[in-house]
């Protein structure tokens, strides 16, 4: 999938900054000079979101004084996920670098790589840090992934993405732990299509897509609800902090500090420590939803200043990844989905849907985030 030589389409318009355009985004917007309104959404919030060099330095070294202060007394002073990749490994390392004590927390759903258990082991090793560890009930999990395939949204990626949210808030409230530290980072995750992705909050979206497809009750499932984010923050005064957004996050920078220093080892994609995850990003977004996440992940690293336009544009052009491991994954997910060859492509025949097509809370999530980027410009909370 790729708009190099798509550009006489009618209607066709792309970024002349990044590699956004109609292909990767149908609702683009391009101003008269040419830039997107994912770049000018960039431009605007940059400045309440990312803190570099010195200032970045001092406003982390205070954020980190508060985080210990909120601690004193306990075991830990913050929750962080891991996962084995490089965002929240190198989470991990920058706590211990400011003198934190943190938890790390992982969500097994059953889709881990042997490298991303061995890189959470090495790593966390090394660090001395302790691990807890989620391990979801299959059989509940493995429903609601067939649930939203079934679904045809192309956001199958949310009963990970949510239960992974809701542990955090669950371990950090259950401990009297007051911040989590998060591996979102502005500098490669600024790029947001509804599109392409939405739900992770919205467990009225979550229930609907379930109660109308799936067939197990979610009796364990990790969850939560809107009041429930209230409470933890109203009432448990819980706070998120993107602690990459503090200091200067170059991503293939951190990659070599990580393998030299730690022993982590890269996996080759963003993400794709999860074989589920490599397998719906790089085969089934853009076989079935002409989805290539790319477009963002590589715009986000153009705007940050990490790859040139022109390298963008020939990664693009590449597969997503092997093909030949494309088909063992294949093979692997529908197995172990406990699917047919059969079933499964006529889940990927069957017409598209958006999240729009069931219940949600998109217009009160959207509030919510808008209400949370507000409070940042005005450091009423965390970046």
């Amino acid at each position: 999938m790729t708009s190099i030589a798509l550009d006489a389409r009618p209607g066709y318009q792309a970024c002349k900054r990044c590699i956004m355009d109609t292909v990767a985004d149908p609702d683009i917007v391009v101003d008269d000079s040419g830039i997107c309104h994912h770049c000018l959404r960039y431009d605007q919030l940059v400045s309440s979101r990312v803190l570099r060099g010195e200032s970045g330095r001092r406003a982390m070294e205070a954020m980190a004084a508060r985080i210990r202060a909120a601690g004193k007394g306990r075991d830990y002073d913050c929750i962080i996920g891991v996962s084995g990749g490089v965002d929240s490994t190198y989470v991990a390392y920058v706590v211990k670098q400011y003198g934190l004590r943190p938890l790390a927390v992982h969500f097994d759903n059953g889709w881990d790589s042997e490298l991303a258990v061995s890189n959470i082991e090495r790593v966390l090793r090394n660090l001395d840090i302790e691990l807890y560890t989620h391990v979801v009930d299959w059989e509940e999990f493995r429903d609601l992934q067939i649930a939203f395939l079934r679904a045809s949204t192309p956001d199958g990626e949310i009963p990970t993405d949510h239960a992974i949210s809701a542990l955090l808030w669950r371990e950090a409230a259950r401990r009297g732990v007051r911040y989590i530290i998060s591996g979102m980072n502005f500098a490669t995750e600024s790029i947001s299509v509804p599109g392409w992705a939405y739900g992770h909050s919205d467990w009225r979206y979550i229930r609907d897509v379930h109660r109308r497809f799936g067939t197990v009750r979610l009796s364990t499932y990790p969850h939560f609800s809107l009041p429930y984010l209230f409470y933890v923050n109203l009432v448990r005064r819980v706070r998120i902090v993107s602690i990459l957004n503090y200091v200067d996050y170059d991503k293939e920078k951190a990659k070599e500090l990580l393998k030299n220093k730690l022993g982590w080892k890269d996996y080759g994609g963003k993400h794709f420590e999860s074989i589920y995850t490599r397998f719906y990003q790089g085969y089934v977004l853009p076989r079935k939803f002409g989805v290539d996440k790319r477009y963002g992940h590589l715009s986000d690293l153009i705007n940050s200043g990490q790859m040139t336009r022109q390298e963008a544009l020939a990664e693009i052009a590449r597969p997503p990844y092997r093909e030949d491991l494309q088909l063992e994954d294949m093979h692997y997910v529908i197995k172990k989905l406990g699917l047919t060859p059969k079933k499964f492509d006529e889940i990927m025949q069957m017409e598209p849907k958006s999240f729009r097509d069931y219940r949600n809370l998109f217009g009160a999530v959207h509030f919510l985030r808008r209400s949370v980027n507000g409070l940042r410009k005005y450091q009423l909370y965390p970046r």
